[in-house]
């Protein structure tokens, strides 16, 4: 469907009436330029439109959300093993792994983009090679996020839809700030993946990422200090040392039975010295979202406040499995 913008004619202001002069006759050909004006107008939009990309293939699962939250999701025509919503998505073919894809599905599909992650950029260099159109995002921190969509925006002719996206978010962002603001910040270690043998190094979270921001925003300190670390490898000798308040353990794994998180957290038991093991607010969050950098962080978010403020946003469904 083709998106066109809003426009406003220019205004024909006429003399404002004096004493010493009378108002002048309507004249015809000030219609006329109008009309020839409008139709212009719209033929400039309509020939913008038709140029915007409308075939895509979506590289990565962050993209292909975001392309559906802007409405472009009709355009989206490939996508990778990776891209598991919405579940239009699921429908669409796939163009294999994102640092694997099939180059000759690139070629099947016929795309007049393929839009990348920033980090692509071996694939990047590939794609044009084969004289396809690229074009890369960054989706690490919350504000390039937004950023992200406002170029996917332009670049598809949907601005307006990019700018209600960010809105829409920043009122969800605004929601849980006004709600942890002026409350004792919590030391916080956001866990990625399987931390089925807490005695093996694990990979966390820092600030300088995503969802280390979104701690913060929950009302989280983050133990990881060091800002140029994303995801760093740490030990159990780290954890142990820095006995964080809150644990949470975020990722597909993470998605646990009732029995799987007893035998989680019997897991933990073991180091009982840490503040988190001890007040057993140790939290999996497990959605399909809960690593990904899209137009569902502000859900990412509310589980977040809710591990760490449990009496402020009591109600809202429980990070942990009992």
């Amino acid at each position: 469907m083709k998106k066109y913008l809003k426009f406003s004619l220019p205004r024909f202001q006429e003399p404002a009436p004096s004493s010493f002069q009378t108002r002048p006759k309507r004249n015809g050909n000030t219609c006329l330029f109008a009309c020839v004006f409008l139709i212009l107008l719209v033929s400039v939009e309509t020939a913008f439109a038709d140029k915007a990309p409308q075939r895509i293939i979506s590289m990565a699962p962050s993209i292909t959300e975001s392309l559906f939250a802007l409405g472009a999701g009709e355009r989206v025509v490939g996508r990778t093993d990776f891209c598991k919503w919405p579940k239009e998505a699921c429908q669409l073919p796939n163009v294999g792994g994102m640092l694997n894809p099939s180059t000759e599905t690139w070629l099947t599909l016929k795309p007049d983009l393929i839009i990348f992650l920033k980090s692509s950029d071996r694939l990047v260099s590939k794609a044009k090679s084969l004289g396809l159109n690229t074009l890369t995002v960054d989706m690490n921190r919350i504000n390039s996020i937004f950023k992200s969509w406002k170029l996917m925006g332009d670049t598809l002719g949907i601005q307006d839809s990019a700018a209600n996206l960010e809105h829409s978010i920043l009122k969800e962002i605004e929601f849980i700030k006004s709600k942890t603001r002026g409350l004792p910040k919590i030391e916080t270690l956001l866990l990625l993946g399987d931390s089925s043998d807490p005695g093996r190094d694990l990979f966390a979270v820092g600030r300088s990422t995503f969802l280390g921001e979104l701690i913060e925003l929950a009302g989280g300190k983050n133990i990881l200090e060091d800002p140029d670390a994303n995801y760093p490898r740490i030990s159990k000798e780290f954890i142990l040392a820095r006995s964080p308040e809150v644990i949470i353990e975020a990722g597909p794994k993470s998605n646990l039975t009732g029995d799987e998180y007893k035998r989680r957290m019997k897991e933990w038991e073991p180091f009982s010295s840490i503040k988190a093991v001890q007040s057993k607010r140790i939290h999996f969050i497990g959605e399909d979202y809960a690593v990904i950098p899209g137009p569902r962080l502000h859900l990412i978010l509310k589980q977040f406040a809710q591990a760490l403020h449990p009496d402020i946003f009591a109600g809202s469904s429980s990070t942990t499995k009992k």
